[in-house]
């Protein structure tokens, strides 16, 4: 797994290198270091070939190995780290290939090592079933990047630009940008919350949010599997009160950071309590207990970063010192696989 993994990120990042212009987001592509991201090209493939070779005279089956060395030398011969640039004048439309590359190997350097080291089930494995389904969903919302910010974008546009007033974004923006940070908090979060709750009440919304407490198993990766229904309509709505408010570009753009990376921790197979902060800030623990399949958890801990809201609304659910037993959906589990799981809305409860 390994030897494909670092094969598939080269092979990724030569067609990077070759097809910038339809394979990578216009506003990070002159902000990447080109000499560590070929030192990086080069490691992966020495990786992809020495290790997807070691899989070959060791393992009796090769399917992976095969793969591996296919994709290493797929991606030598289109010009490994040497490969040119190719050619970046405006293409239309973009695939997010270089975020989606950038996004995997961040999160899963930092989140595989913890999950191994701290995990609340050191039983489940890495590559627990689910994981190709969650995986492809991590995958499509990455590549259609430029499709979700635009859909996340214009409602706000398009429908609420009576309601920006210049003298009022002006003040905000005046303010210190960590009180920025903290009151982008506090607005998207209550935004959040009452789009989180309308997914859970609303049944024609709901059949979109269940593909996300379909995931039986939580771990950093569980946290993609949503539907893109859910991506745009939570997005768009949660950033109309922004959007109005005016908030300094670099106080949001801190947020997305801090959101893409927390978002991804809750959900995350990790044993830590933060005992001084679990009722200041969302932890696992809190978020685990929203996806709990215990009776006594439904409908509870919509807050994605703030818990004191659950509290103050009343649906907050956090016992003592304990974790779910089990999560998921009551009744027969949702069918795996992208194709199913975004057609599932649309068929009848018993086609999904």
């Amino acid at each position: 797994m390994l030897a494909v993994t670092f094969s598939a990120l080269a092979y990724g990042g030569v067609l990077c290198l070759l097809f910038p212009s339809l394979l990578t987001t216009p506003d990070a592509r002159g902000h990447y270091p080109l000499g560590l991201v070929r030192f990086l090209i080069y490691a992966f493939l020495v990786a992809g070939f020495v290790l997807g070779t070691l899989s070959a005279l060791l393992r009796r089956e090769k399917t992976l190995a095969i793969t591996a060395l296919a994709l290493a030398t797929a991606a030598t011969l289109l010009g490994g780290s040497t490969t040119e640039v190719g050619d970046v004048s405006g293409a239309p439309g973009y695939l997010g290939l270089d975020w989606f590359l950038l996004n995997v190997l961040v999160l899963a350097l930092l989140f595989i090592p913890l999950e191994r080291l701290f995990a609340r089930r050191p039983e489940q494995p890495i590559f627990r079933p689910g994981w190709q389904t969650d995986l492809a969903h991590f995958a499509v919302s990455h590549l259609l990047v430029q499709v979700t910010v635009l859909l996340t974008l214009a409602p706000a546009a398009l429908f609420f630009a009576w309601a920006a007033r210049p003298g009022l974004q002006q003040a905000v923006q005046s303010q210190p940008l960590v009180l920025q940070f903290v009151e982008i908090l506090v607005v998207a979060d209550l935004a959040e919350y009452v789009v989180h709750r309308a997914f859970h009440r609303v049944p024609w919304l709901w059949r979109f949010h269940e593909i996300h407490h379909s995931a039986r198993a939580m771990d950093w990766l569980a946290s993609s599997r949503l539907h893109l229904v859910d991506i745009v309509l939570t997005r768009g709505l949660s950033f109309i009160p922004l959007y109005v408010l005016g908030f300094s570009p670099p106080a949001v753009y801190a947020y997305l950071v801090f959101v893409s990376f927390h978002a991804v921790f809750i959900h995350a197979n990790v044993r830590w309590r933060f005992r001084p902060l679990e009722w200041l800030v969302v932890t696992p623990r809190f978020h685990h207990w929203h996806h709990a399949a215990a009776p006594e958890a439904v409908d509870k801990n919509f807050a994605i970063h703030l818990p004191i809201i659950d509290r103050l609304f009343g649906t907050a659910h956090f016992p003592p010192g304990r974790w779910p037993d089990a999560y998921g959906l009551a009744g027969p589990p949702l069918a795996d696989g992208w194709f199913r799981q975004l057609a599932a809305p649309f068929r009848s409860p018993a086609a999904r």
